[in-house]
């Protein structure tokens, strides 16, 4: 029988609110089974662009990635957050090793092709160094990964932290029994964006094709649930989007399902 590993992947309005951060964290420490915490940092790298006077550029819900943008990056994803983090779970007794994607070689990719869009200094993933994680994990130290790679020729990328939780879990679901766990804002996947209550409680492929038809999952919930059924399709079995709280509730959010 497979040891069991959580996966976690939280997002910027976690991080940015002090209070819901510390409780997030808080649940995390407490998770018994093995575990990983990957973490964006979108909103936080924004409002520092704003401050330095570099304007945040989207196309879909998607960051376009210039030589300013991937600096302050690295600078809040790498640093102040990445290390904010490790030193908050330390404090919990919840030991800690923060990392990007070029210690360890842990996360190689490529820059992203030009074809319609051309999304600049962004990454996609060509392979993870999952031996070295798995033997972190082994030794009951808890990785905390920010959202970046790099293409082996000293170039950091930008990379969609989604995807890199989504990869993690797929290629360690050979070893372990993954829950990946997608953490932001809201309950759920809502119905009303306006009305908390209106969580819809399981998705599964069909569902999500119509819901994007009455552009009720729009922008970057879009590249989120794409790697959610992409997980399921390569053998990751547990798959939800929730709040602050999933950790603990997993009633009350969205469960990712193939039929």
């Amino acid at each position: 029988m497979k040891d069991k590993l959580t996966i976690i992947k939280v997002g910027g309005a976690v991080l940015n609110d002090n209070k819901i951060f510390k409780t997030f964290l808080n649940n995390f420490s407490k998770i018994e089974e093995k575990k990983i915490l990957v973490h964006g940092g979108g909103i936080i790298a924004s409002n520092y662009m704003v401050r330095l006077g570099i304007p945040p550029k989207f196309i879909k819900g998607r960051r376009i990635t210039d030589e300013k943008t991937l600096d302050v990056a690295i600078m809040t994803y790498a640093g102040l957050i990445n290390k904010k983090i490790v030193a908050q779970l330390q404090k919990l007794n919840c030991n800690s090793i923060g990392l990007s994607g070029a210690d360890c070689n842990l996360i190689r990719s490529k820059k992203r092709e030009i074809k319609d869009i051309d999304f600049g200094l962004v990454g996609d993933i060509t392979k993870v160094n999952v031996n070295f994680i798995n033997n972190l994990i082994k030794t009951n130290i808890h990785p905390v990964i920010c959202s970046l790679s790099h293409d082996g020729n000293g170039q950091l990328l930008n990379t969609n932290a989604d995807t890199i939780a989504s990869k993690f879990a797929i290629e360690l679901s050979s070893i372990y029994d993954v829950t990946l766990k997608f953490c932001f804002d809201k309950g759920g996947v809502l119905t009303n964006q306006n009305d908390s209550s209106t969580i819809i409680s399981s998705i599964n492929i069909n569902d999500y094709e119509s819901l994007i038809n009455q552009n009720i999952i729009t922008d970057g919930m879009i590249p989120k649930i794409e790697n959610c059924f992409n997980a399921l399709k390569k053998g990751v079995k547990n798959i939800l989007i929730g709040d602050h709280d999933i950790i603990k509730n997993e009633k009350d959010c969205t469960k990712l399902t193939l039929k």
